[in-house]
């Protein structure tokens, strides 16, 4: 088993923790220590002060409302739970002051981590921030419906394989094929496909979804049609018989169009992406 960074053990330790403590209160739940410093000892804003370091009402909020995955806040929780939240993070920031005490946000590892988490929760930001205020209109969802209804397979495929690593054996199995041997049985003798234990049967699908070689085959056949020659792509060399097809009709729009809601914000923002793109100095080493 691989061993875990300082700051991973630490994620997956606080989290088994706060879990359990948000699930439901039991009777050895810990009470608010009478002896603890007073809020008015922090800044306006922060929920306890650990030596010197405030831990801000928004940490907080957000922290309640990671651990229930949104379906809470701090206002819906019981005082001895929102007690549990504040002494867990308490907890954490002790020891992440200890950590750095350490040195251990200069180990290599957990430095890494922690700047590709500082890049994720800034770019999410940032991805929000430009979106908002950018929902597409109906006219531009049904529009881009349209473009993708115009542009997809309307027909569906069922079609069976032999996939082999040569050209040798794939000419010799094409051979006796010809010659009627049977197709599901070669499959099973000679396939390294995952299919040929149904016999090479690959079920329905769209061309869309295969590889162009092994697509543009399947869609040059007719009904009980075998591969002429053996097509090859990078997975080795395939026997292709097209057993049957049928017409595809496109989803109704109201079942896709939140997929086509995202699909329109995430070209909105690959865009915004590409404009940051063109005016930045980027140097790769890889």
């Amino acid at each position: 088993m691989s061993q875990l960074s300082p700051s991973a053990r630490l994620r997956r330790c606080s989290a088994a923790v706060l879990a359990l403590s948000l699930l439901s209160l039991t009777a050895c739940a810990k009470k608010p220590d009478a002896a603890a410093p007073k809020a008015d000892a922090a800044p306006a804003d922060a929920v306890a002060n650990v030596n010197g370091t405030a831990i801000s009402r928004e940490a907080y909020d957000f922290y309640v409302k990671s651990l229930t995955r949104g379906s809470k806040d701090a206002s819906q929780l019981t005082p001895e739970q929102r007690s549990q939240v504040l002494d867990q993070l308490v907890s954490m920031q002790l020891m992440a002051d200890q950590a750095t005490k350490d040195g251990l946000d200069k180990d290599p590892q957990t430095a890494a981590e922690l700047q590709v988490e500082r890049m994720h929760l800034l770019a999410d930001a940032e991805s929000q921030k430009y979106l908002k205020g950018k929902e597409p209109t109906a006219a531009d969802l049904q529009a881009e419906y349209n473009t993708a209804v115009a542009s997809m397979d309307k027909t569906e495929y069922h079609a069976r394989h032999i996939l082999v690593s040569s050209k040798a054996l794939a000419d010799s199995l094409t051979k006796k094929l010809k010659a009627g041997a049977n197709f599901a049985a070669l499959a099973k003798a000679d396939s390294i496909d995952g299919s040929k234990d149904s016999g090479g049967d690959l079920g329905w699908f769209q061309a869309s979804r295969m590889v162009k070689p092994f697509a543009d085959a399947v869609k040059s056949l007719k009904k009980g049609e075998i591969t002429p020659e053996p097509v090859q792509t990078q997975f080795g060399w395939h026997i292709i018989q097209l057993i049957d097809t049928r017409p595809l009709a496109p989803p109704p729009f109201d079942q896709v169009k939140q997929q086509v809601e995202t699909q329109l914000m995430q070209k909105k923002l690959q865009a915004y992406v590409e404009q940051l793109k063109k005016t930045a100095t980027v140097q790769k080493s890889l």
